[in-house]
């Protein structure tokens, strides 16, 4: 697991590049409430909680930073709940750093459940059919009743393929909706409000996307609208294409991203920040991310299998029960078992992105990524 050293306090939000090998950067963002390195992984603890971890081991991890959904924690409990009890990190116990997603990817993946136009969303509570409606400004109201330090812009994510014109349209409305969030969020000390760039996988588009974003002069910027059904050659064409157009002393956040081949190719282009459920839901599901590839705990070979997960690992999870084990807590259904895999998905992907940082320190990231993904190419994935 991967030691802190104490943070001192920031007293505004910042961000800087401490090495570069080829596009990969190292670097650091420093806020009132702790220092987050980059490249980072951010676990997603979409209603206030990294499913299956206590918030202390999370932190133990490695994790400088986690995420909270802004929709999700609006229905249930409540942002206005929250702040009158005292606040997200608060109310978590996480005392570190926690950016906020706006509320825009439920744009797509709850389609059925909304309507859309210029002023915002509305949505059908899919807990208890009550009606919600989210604008940019109320967006941006929520994220700072729950005290977020890091707050996205509302935007519309769509699913791809799709037709160029609704790209575009949507792109546009992305647009005007970050200008709108950008006069809500105003000046607040110490915290930032970031972008999103939009476009699909039409790349003039992104580029107009990410040259009106870089005029609000914002303190970030996230690529969205990926990983949502292109393959991954899209994707990193398209980051390929993007992020000339982005500032380079501001961070740079791929949402929603994704395997650890996808976050290692992305840092290849010159990404900073990511955030992805697949480790926790994988973890839920049986599914186990190891230096060798993924590895089914259903599958009857593990049966007998007498192996840790990695026996090189300092995490418990990871080191200490059997393949056997997890197995028969998989196929069980108990709830050990998700526990396990999600904690040992977590230590892997904080133990990736501190390789992938200290190789860029060293200038041999090329190298680093060479080897990586030849193992998990030859590796025993099943």
């Amino acid at each position: 697991m991967n030691a802190h050293t104490p943070d001192a306090p920031a007293a505004d939000f910042s961000f800087r590049l401490i090495a570069e090998d080829g596009r990969a950067r190292r670097g650091e963002i420093r806020m009132p409430r702790g220092t987050v390195r980059t490249p980072a992984f951010m676990p997603v603890g979409t209603a206030a909680t990294v499913k299956a971890m206590y918030p202390g081991q999370v932190r133990e991890l490695g994790a400088d930073i986690i995420l909270g959904n802004t929709y999700h924690l609006m229905l249930r409990p409540g942002a206005e709940r929250v702040a009158r009890l005292g606040g997200l990190h608060e109310f978590a116990r996480w005392p570190h750093p926690i950016l906020t997603d706006s509320g825009g990817f439920q744009v797509m993946s709850l389609s059925a459940l909304r309507q859309m136009s210029e002023k915002g969303v509305t949505f059908r509570s899919h807990i208890d059919g009550s009606t919600h409606e989210m604008t940019p400004e109320r967006s941006i109201e929520i994220q700072g009743l729950l005290g977020s330090d890091i707050q996205m812009q509302l935007d519309e994510c769509i699913r791809l393929p799709a037709d160029r014109e609704e790209i575009r349209r949507a792109m546009e409305l992305s647009l005007r909706w970050a200008e709108r969030c950008a006069v809500a969020f105003g000046t607040q000390p110490g915290k930032a409000m970031f972008g999103i760039v939009q476009g699909g996988d039409q790349p003039d588009l992104r580029i107009r996307s990410a040259e009106a974003l870089t005029a609000l002069e914002l303190k970030g910027y996230a690529v969205g609208g990926l990983a949502v059904g292109e393959p991954q050659s899209v994707m990193l064409a398209t980051l390929d294409e993007t992020l000339p157009s982005l500032p380079r002393l501001k961070p740079r956040y791929l949402m929603g991203v994704g395997t650890p081949d996808d976050i290692i190719q992305s840092v290849a282009r010159g990404i900073d920040m990511f955030d992805c459920v697949m480790p926790t839901r994988a973890g839920r599901h049986g599914q186990a991310f190891t230096p060798y590839g993924r590895l089914n705990l259903r599958n009857a070979k593990h049966a007998e299998d007498t192996r840790p997960l990695d026996e090189t690992s300092d995490c418990p999870a990871s080191r200490d029960y059997s393949r056997a084990y997890l197995h028969h807590l998989v196929k069980s259904e108990e709830t050990l078992g998700s526990m396990l895999l999600t904690w040992h998905n977590l230590a892997y992907y904080q133990t990736l992105m501190a390789g992938i940082r200290a190789a860029i320190d060293a200038g041999r990231f090329e190298t680093f990524r060479a080897e990586t993904t030849a193992r998990w190419t030859g590796g025993e994935e099943g």
